[in-house]
This record gives structure tokens, C-alpha cells and sequence, in this order.
């Protein structure tokens, strides 16, 4: 009696994994096809952000230079942004990226692009 018994647990075991198996296949092949259809907006969206970024950078560039050029010419660091503005060191302060900001240091003299 005992052998019907462990057949059957055994039987019921190796369904359950097979059933495991096949949904998990079907899944994955559910995201590939979710991912090749999110491709392109994916890919925009990754060149979104990298023009941000670069913008971002070329940005600091500019005004960093704008501060080592005021500061060699001065002797000293300027108070904040608009002073080199004025001074004509920058021809204006550049606009930060969508939701963020533009923060000057005066006692460091560096500059950085942060979240609002």
C-alpha cells in the first residue's frame, strides 16, 4: 500500500513543478515583448537625459571658467553671479535644467547644478 501512495505524492509533486516551469516561461517571453515595445520610448528618454546631463555640464564649464577668469583678473572670488554678470565676466547666468538649480559657493568659489 505504501507504494500507490508515495506514486501519487510523487505524481502530484512532478505536476506542480511542471506547472512551475511553464508559467515562468511564458512570463519572460511576456517581457521580452513588453521591452521591444518599450524600446523607443525607452531610447528617447535615455537621450533626454543625456542632453540634460551635457547641458549640465558645458553650463558648470562655462561658469567655472568665468570664475577663475574673475578671480585672476580681481584677486579675490566674486560675491555671487550676478556680480560677474555685471562685471560682464558672464553675458548671463545660464538657466539651470528643468527642476533644478543653480548654487554658487562665494567661499569656495565652485558652483553646482542640484534638485529644487
Amino acid at each position: 500500500m505504501k507504494t500507490p501512495a508515495s506514486l501519487i505524492i510523487l505524481a502530484a509533486l512532478l505536476l506542480v513543478a511542471g506547472c512551475g516551469d511553464s508559467g515562468q516561461k511564458s512570463t519572460q517571453a511576456m517581457n521580452a515583448v513588453s521591452n521591444a515595445v518599450d524600446a523607443p520610448l525607452n531610447y528617447v528618454g535615455a537621450v533626454v537625459q543625456a542632453q540634460k546631463y551635457s547641458e549640465k555640464q558645458i553650463d558648470l564649464a562655462y561658469i567655472n571658467q568665468a570664475i577663475q577668469q574673475f578671480q585672476v583678473a580681481e584677486g579675490r572670488l566674486p560675491k555671487d553671479l550676478n556680480e560677474m554678470v555685471t562685471m560682464r565676466y558672464l553675458g548671463k547666468i545660464p538657466e539651470a535644467p528643468f527642476g533644478c538649480k543653480i548654487v554658487y559657493d562665494p567661499a569656495t568659489g565652485t558652483v553646482k547644478v542640484v534638485k529644487q
